[in-house]
């Protein structure tokens, strides 16, 4: 089969690999229906991670079963599923407490760019759909793989509440999606902060009422003229850099809450200030499977539709320039077509 693999940064290059197997009673077998790159892929991509060996990538999917182990009992051949980046049992204690990407026997997602990709913890990891759903609902369903399911944990995370105000830091897909969470989750007034215009059109029909153009204490600033002084109820940071903490922390009102799900790089927090800030502090990989069914749900009724932050398809063939294109910022995300 066809599989996405990074060398070196700047380096993706799409190969033959070994078709997955099943390698334990409780794996699946899935065809990829569709895939995409993800923001966090561009932190190798760009240097900003070790990659040591050259190793597949991809970690967002969709697809239909193609075979299952002896003991799943969930899912079965030729149903259509959605996953999660981390798999999960869905039984173990971390589970049951609803903290899947946290399970015992929790593994990450990384060889879905792919025409086909081995699902472990099958049973509890993947979500059946009733029926194969039609194209136009691809992305959207796609996107609660991850960035959906990721703005939506950043959201509760940050304790958006209904009548509130939320700060959203990151224009990327995960932030764009935040927006729509924190309007599903009531909130009154959603400021987005965003520098490119694509995205601060994409955030007002999302459900952004205003627009933060500044970075840093520049942005803090105007966070703070535009609700009196104080700072926001509700800050979701969606990019994971020094600056981006900062600046959601520093946006937040006293008792307020920053739900953070950029994954952090050479970020350090100061616990005095942290302490006397009295900011609520909540964030890691998202607890998609938690979410699934409900966000299925709200994609095939047509209440949200996050497959919008898709705005270049590409063919599998094609992912270098899938990559390239985010990298350079000309694509917000790329979906892949094997």
């Amino acid at each position: 089969m066809r599989g996405a693999v990074i060398h070196a940064p700047g380096d993706v290059r799409l190969e033959t690999l070994d078709e997955p197997k099943i390698l334990r009673p409780t794996d699946a077998i899935i065809r990829t229906v569709v895939t995409c790159v993800c923001g966090s892929d561009l932190w190798p991509y760009r240097g900003l991670e070790p990659i040591g060996d050259p190793h597949p990538m991809g970690h967002e999917y969709v697809g239909v079963v193609e075979e299952v182990g002896s003991e799943v009992t969930s899912v079965r051949p030729g149903q259509f599923v959605v996953g999660s980046f981390a798999t999960s049992d869905n039984t173990c204690a971390n589970c049951r407490n609803g903290w899947q990407s946290s399970c015992l026997h929790r593994e990450f997602m990384s060889t879905c760019q792919a025409d086909r990709t081995r699902v472990p913890n099958a049973d509890g990891t993947l979500v059946a759909t009733d029926e194969i759903p039609g194209d136009e609902f691809l992305p959207g369903l796609l996107a609660v793989s991850d960035v959906m399911g990721t703005g939506w944990y950043a959201a509760l995370a940050a304790e958006v509440r209904p009548g509130s105000t939320a700060v959203v830091v990151g224009d990327g897909a995960v932030g764009l999606c935040g927006v729509i969470a924190a309007r599903e989750q009531g909130a009154e007034r959603i400021i987005a902060m965003s520098r490119h215009e694509p995205r601060q059109r994409l955030a007002r029909e999302f459900g952004a009422t205003d627009i933060v153009t500044e970075r840093g204490e520049e942005g803090v600033a105007r966070i703070k003229d535009l609700t009196d002084g104080i700072g926001a109820d509700s800050v979701l940071e969606c990019v994971g850099t020094a600056e981006s903490m900062r600046q959601a922390l520093h946006s937040a009102r006293p008792g307020g809450n920053v739900g953070f799900v950029g994954v952090p790089h050479d970020v350090t927090i100061d616990a005095e200030e942290l302490f006397f800030s009295h900011v609520g502090l909540r964030g890691g990989p998202a607890p998609v499977r938690r979410y699934l069914p409900e966000l299925i749900d709200l994609v095939l009724s047509g209440r949200i539709d996050p497959g919008r932050v898709f705005d270049l398809t590409l063919p599998l063939d094609q992912v270098a320039e899938g990559y390239r294109a985010m990298d350079e910022r000309r694509a917000i995300k790329t979906l892949l077509t094997p």
